[in-house]
């Protein structure tokens, strides 16, 4: 008995509970919001739970408190109730000269910001700690703060999500997930609540607008990664008088994303095509220093993909690799400059697997759970529990903000066309955002879709690096003569977004945050280590 066909609902009585509760988050009294045309109440900070707290050394605890700010659910009619925001702030360690706060968000969308107050730590220069308190939020529908969910149970949402491939390749894969895909979109529509249509980015900066008056701000200082540009873009927009300094590192194009969803993730998909070919060369230019550059790599890359798509998996006792995990875990090995190395090491043992006679590196299971990691890197995880726990917000905002015209049947022309295209991940990108949004309930939904050219007082700041597989350094460019006044940082190197990797990048973010100064144009900056040391 399908799904479809029964929308099972194992528990009716904790639906009807957390609907119920849904309902009581976000329909909170007025008075704990800021009235139309009034500034928001100051962020009333206090004391982080034990768990909160738990990943930061004893001794910097005192540093970090924890707050929430009630905003609307919907800003043009704020008398339909308000929704929580969660924040953590990491204060000034040299109080006495802050220059003010600093927000930030790490993308998704539907990446928790919460932690990045102390997470910041890793990317940001201690003269950017020393003169601002640093505060990282979850935006509206991800995490601490107001969830969007789509569904009651785990069950249910395994249930679904179990008939969904990886990597749809046969005619009965594909029509599972065409099946599955349109009761996600059921299931949201039934259960997500007011919240669902309230999730474009334009909610989340006026959100943000209200977090930054909350800490007293007269102006935003802001880091956005990844999808955090399109936030940070959209806020320079909307409040071009209100932004101090915004660095955006890992840029999409604004004006493809919002108005041609399908397009812009075609584009997107072939940055993972320029990032891999990239590696491969590099990889085969560096020797012995790359495990994987016996031979030619492009050519043995290609010879496991085939292997995989028309032979079978590759398998080692209790273990196996199929062509949904090599794919996905390509993609996500591509992430981070320092998993090279390493992914180089896997290919080699999978390329021994296939060729028996020249088998000289064993596949092992550390090999195995090794793809399997670098296949999450990217991807939410929520560690959803029973009953589900988990949240569909990165769905919510990229369904609103995107537009896609096309219908769940049309998946899989859509994805044989991306084949040929871009055979090594053409079909597998094609079954990412354009499936989940085919069968979005929402139509026609209301998003800021530009201008994009306002100017604000200060500089935007810009960091594209060439070999970025998720923004390829094309979007980045197209940011940089989309906005009205904004500069450019390249970055010579591999992986997505570059803050925190290269002294050269991070003193030129240091000079922006602190002083607002920017370099000459064209500059370039590249990583303290290349991917395949010693090369």
């Amino acid at each position: 008995m399908s799904i479809r066909s029964r929308f099972r609902l194992r528990n009716i009585a904790a639906v009807t509970a957390l609907v119920a509760a849904a309902t009581m988050i976000i329909v909170l009294p007025q008075s704990s919001a800021a009235q139309p045309g009034s500034a928001p109440p100051p962020i009333t900070w206090g004391e982080c739970t034990e768990a909160d707290l738990a990943p930061i050394p004893q001794p910097d605890r005192a540093r970090f408190t924890c707050g929430s700010q009630v905003v609307p659910l919907d800003h043009e009619r704020p008398e339909h109730g308000t929704i929580n925001i969660a924040l953590m702030r990491r204060a000034a360690s040299k109080p006495y000269a802050k220059i003010g706060s600093l927000f930030i968000n790490p993308g998704g969308p539907g990446g928790p910001g919460f932690h990045f107050a102390w997470i910041a730590e890793q990317f940001l220069q201690p003269e950017v700690l020393d003169r601002f308190d640093v505060i990282g939020f979850d935006p509206r529908g991800v995490g601490r703060s107001t969830p969007l969910r789509c569904f009651a149970t785990q069950e249910d949402s395994d249930a679904v999500r179990g008939r969904m491939a990886q990597l749809p390749i046969t005619d009965a894969e594909e029509r599972s997930t065409v099946d599955a895909t349109r009761d996600f979109g059921r299931f949201c529509e039934r259960f997500a609540g007011p919240l669902i249509e309230h999730m474009s980015t334009e909610a989340v900066a006026r959100d943000l607008d209200l977090l930054r008056a909350g800490v007293g701000d007269r102006r935003l200082n802001y880091v956005g990664l990844s999808y955090g540009t399109l936030l940070g873009a959209t806020y320079a927009n909307m409040f071009p008088d209100k932004a101090r300094a915004m660095l955006l590192d890992g840029n999409v194009d604004p004006t493809l994303r919002t108005l041609d969803g399908l397009e812009y993730d075609r584009q997107r998909t072939n940055g993972f095509e320029i990032a891999l070919d990239a590696m491969l060369t590099r990889c085969d230019q560096a020797g012995p220093a790359c495990a994987f550059s016996d031979g030619d790599p492009r050519a043995r890359y290609d010879e496991i993909r085939r292997h995989l798509r028309d032979v079978g998996p590759i398998t080692i006792p209790g273990h196996t690799v199929d062509l949904g995990l090599f794919v996905s875990g390509s993609a996500g090995a591509l992430y981070r400059s320092a998993d090279l190395a390493g992914f180089a090491k896997k290919l080699k043992a999978l390329r021994d697997a296939i060729q028996p006679a020249e088998r000289r590196v064993p596949l092992t299971a550390a090999d195995v759970a090794d793809l399997a990691r670098f296949a999450r890197l990217g991807q939410l995880d929520t560690h959803p529990d029973t009953p589900y726990s988990g949240d569909d917000s990165g769905s919510a905002v990229n369904c609103t903000d995107k537009p896609f015209n096309h219908r769940p049947q049309e998946l899989p022309r859509i994805a044989d066309t991306w084949d040929r295209q871009m055979p090594r991940f053409g079909r597998y990108l094609a079954w990412n955002d354009p499936r989940a949004c085919s069968a979005w309930p929402l139509r026609d939904p209301d998003a800021y879709r530009g201008p994009w050219n306002r100017r604000t007082p200060n500089p935007v700041m810009l960091v594209g690096s060439y070999y970025d597989p998720a923004t390829q350094y094309d979007f980045s460019k197209r940011m940089a003569s989309q906005l009205g006044n904004a500069f450019l940082v390249s970055m010579d190197a591999f992986g997505h977004t570059a803050v925190g990797t290269s002294g050269c990048l991070d003193k030129i973010a240091t000079r922006y945050l602190v002083d607002l100064r920017a370099p000459g144009s064209g500059t370039v900056c590249h990583p303290n280590t290349q991917p395949f040391p010693g090369s």
